[in-house]
């Protein structure tokens, strides 16, 4: 069996594994251990001079270090059998993925909001978004939880199946280390301006092919939904999408403003500061609680459509 094919196999394993057990608290997720030593060296290293430096051997470190971890785990136990190999890789790999996730976090603000309990879908909101979500009202709501699902596509799905395709368990689990160091220590504030800088570049990198990918997955699947704005949602990507702060997260954001045909972006307020983001989309009517189930939609479609293309070029070698 060719490379190619064996990811393949593992990336559908670990696609119904992750559908069928998300994240059970039970068995131990990587992810934990990669925040416990980003928490370990940040507290070391970033202080004094050279915190630059120092955060980009934070960034080499720990992904490195998971890079190097996982291939010497998995060659270890293909010395007991090769298809507890297959098993190990295949349950790392969906570690890195959380369609589950996603969609219970989207489901658990958009219940309360179709029963008209704003407080709850509030209170659920402020689990999965850094902004403040007390005072909003529901279409703002709808908004967070919209641009959440539309951002994580690449994050939590797209980009770590494209790079569990090129490496393997090894290249995936690399990119999950990226990605929570960018959650912990990339943001733009004093205390991890300098030290998170490689953390963050790192992560756009990673980002950058998945990021456009995944909005042209999406679109792709739109053409299997009914109602979808399609052509309104090309113009508004190509015109909107490089508007986001980050040079990634737009693409999946535009797209599905587009193919809604509401505007997301706009005005936010993280611990009582305001935060003005530059608006995507043609406004043609207000956020509905009914979009974030659409949402829900092309975000499956997105690896749904991601599967369909490896399937044909599986049959076609």
């Amino acid at each position: 069996m060719n490379v190619f094919a064996m990811h393949f196999y593992m990336i559908i394993t670990a696609i119904i594994t992750d559908l069928l057990i998300g994240d059970p608290r039970w068995l131990p997720h990587p992810v934990i251990i990669m925040g416990k030593a980003i928490s370990f060296l940040e507290k070391m290293w970033n202080r004094n001079k050279y915190r630059k430096a120092k955060g980009m051997l934070l960034t080499l470190t720990i992904v490195g270090g998971t890079y190097i971890f996982v291939y010497f785990l998995l060659k270890i136990v293909n010395y007991i059998h090769p298809y507890a190999t297959f098993l190990v890789e295949m349950y790392l790999i969906s570690t890195t993925i959380a369609m589950k996730g996603l969609h219970k976090a989207a489901k658990e603000v958009a219940i309360p909001l179709l029963q008209g309990d704003i407080s709850l879908a509030r209170k659920k909101l402020s689990f999965i978004v850094g902004r403040d979500t007390e005072d909003l009202p529901t279409d703002e709501v709808v908004r967070g939880t919209v641009e959440t699902v539309a951002e994580n596509t690449v994050d939590a799905i797209i980009a770590p199946l494209c790079w569990a395709l090129i490496g393997g368990a090894p290249l995936a689990m690399a990119y999950r280390a990226t990605n929570t160091l960018d959650s912990m220590v990339g943001y733009k504030n004093e205390k991890y301006k300098q030290f998170g800088w490689g953390s963050a570049r790192l992560d756009d990198v990673m980002n950058w092919i998945p990021a456009r990918l995944t909005a042209i997955l999406i679109w792709l699947f739109s053409w299997f939904v009914p109602n979808s704005k399609k052509w309104n949602a090309f113009v508004v990507t190509v015109r909107d999408a490089k508007k986001h702060p980050s040079p990634n997260s737009g693409w999946p954001e535009a797209m599905t403003a587009g193919l809604l045909g509401v505007v997301l972006g706009g005005k936010n307020f993280y611990q009582g500061i305001v935060s003005n983001r530059a608006e995507m989309g043609n406004y043609t009517r207000r956020l509905q609680p009914k979009d974030i189930q659409k949402t829900i939609i092309y975000m499956h479609g997105a690896w749904f459509m991601f599967v369909l293309i490896l399937f044909f070029i599986y049959m076609k070698l």
